[in-house]
């Protein structure tokens, strides 16, 4: 049976991405070895990891622009610090608008002050706060583009005159932005690009350096520029398998083209949840997620009902997070229509049963 994945992460991935990605795991490339056992100094591994950065520039709009793409370890997790150890000198700013910003701030309190600019914590971060002023005193404001478990997403980014940093690791390379716009931008792989294992960072090279602190070799960012995403031996498989994705998307037609789809995806499933009564969305409408929907059953009833026509049907990994509970099906770009649209008729049948 077809299984249709709405896991939050690790997510789905392009069918011929995986089937070349196990391939490579047997025999890179007719060269008689392993992706996971050549050299990441081989001639073959630098060419991976070179084109897997520059499709991220390139992807991004960003070739020749003053910016580097980067393939680290430690998730996005680590750039939670990294950002504050490479960027804060005295103050910045943060808009909290979930979990992951909280574990941000948290982090970067240990560098410097930390103003929380704006916060929707207030009504359990399902909407996006909006109208806050930015001090112009910071060295850098910080937001998180889509937030996976509440299934909100910044539609419009603040303007400002201090640089700004964005945690896109569930919705990068999904919609059409100006990405000059932003400083620096980091992404775990597991969303919308690869495997867990690799995290994606794309900074503008003229914001580094001005500190002044001692930073460790493996979190300083311009050490990393410097020796071309590979200081210490990189995730060789998660780096492979993100380049795959992004040649994927290329092919495709870019972002423009994904966008499109994930529009039709976002629009078939909100429209099921605004017209039956059976379910209800938790997420303001305004800033509801184009990745990851948020909604609930209002006949609790129905429950073990719709939980098993959803098994039946190979619906898989649409349980709400523990916080928010309720249900979540994340569309990512590897997320087919033909997969929302099932989803889609078990709700409808639902009702049909209420």
């Amino acid at each position: 049976m077809k299984k249709h994945n709405f896991s939050a992460g690790p997510c789905i991935l392009p069918k011929e991405v995986m089937q070349k990605a196990a391939e490579a795991v047997v025999e890179l490339d007719g060269i008689g070895l392993s992706l996971i056992e050549i050299s990441h100094r081989s001639k073959e591994f630098v060419a991976i990891m070179e084109k897997a950065r520059s499709l991220a520039l390139e992807l991004l709009g960003l070739e020749g622009k003053g910016y580097s793409a980067l393939f680290l370890q430690g998730g996005a997790s680590t750039q939670f610090l990294m950002v504050a150890h490479n960027l804060l000198k005295k103050k910045a700013g943060y808009v909290n608008t979930g979990t992951w910003s909280l574990k941000a701030i948290k982090e970067a309190k240990l560098f410097g002050e930390v103003v929380e600019v704006a916060s929707s914590q207030d009504q359990n971060f399902n909407y996006i706060p909006k109208g806050y002023a930015v001090p112009s005193d910071l060295d850098y404001l910080h937001i998180t583009s889509n937030n996976t478990i509440f299934g909100t997403q910044i539609k419009e980014f603040p303007k400002t005159n201090v640089p700004l940093v964005c945690d896109m690791s569930s919705d990068i390379f999904s919609r059409q932005l100006d990405f000059s716009q932003f400083d620096l931008i980091y992404a775990g792989a597991q969303k919308n690009m690869g495997p867990a294992g690799t995290t994606l960072v794309v900074v503008k090279e003229e914001i580094l350096g001005k500190v002044g602190r001692e930073i460790p070799s493996m979190l300083d960012y311009k050490v990393h520029i410097s020796k071309d995403s590979m200081f210490n031996t990189p995730p060789v498989f998660a780096v492979y398998v993100s380049m795959l994705t992004l040649q994927w998307l290329k092919d495709l037609g870019g972002i423009a083209a994904i966008e499109e789809i994930n529009e039709k995806k976002a629009n078939l499933i909100y429209s099921e949840i605004d017209l039956n009564p059976v379910f209800a969305g938790i997420a303001a409408k305004e800033d509801r997620s184009n990745m990851n929907a948020t909604f609930n059953i209002t006949d609790e009833g129905l429950k073990e009902t719709f939980e098993t026509m959803c098994k039946e049907a190979g619906i898989s990994g649409i349980s709400g997070h523990r916080s928010v509970g309720g249900y979540r099906a994340s569309m990512y770009n590897a997320m087919t229509i033909e997969s929302v649209g099932a989803l889609v008729d078990i709700m409808s049948e639902l009702e049909k049963k209420g």
